[in-house]
């Protein structure tokens, strides 16, 4: 099974979640957000799909009946 991966610099990150870079980081060292992929000494990525699949639990929890508004 071929399986492909797509990686997202930080610029496109903020671009699709609608955090700042500070709130990004700050939701890493939390844990609610996913790590990104050390690429070399200086440049990390995130994988697409995972940052997909945060936006899709965002957006569920905003909707289900339990969530404070």
């Amino acid at each position: 099974m071929q399986s492909t991966y797509s990686l997202l610099r930080l610029p496109e990150v903020i671009n699709r979640v609608g955090l700042s870079r500070s709130s990004i980081y700050t939701k890493i060292a939390a844990g609610t957000f996913p790590q990104p992929v050390r690429l070399s000494s200086r440049a990390m990525a995130f994988v697409s799909t995972e940052i997909d699949d945060w936006i899709t639990e965002r957006i569920a929890a905003s909707r289900s009946p339990s969530a404070a508004s």
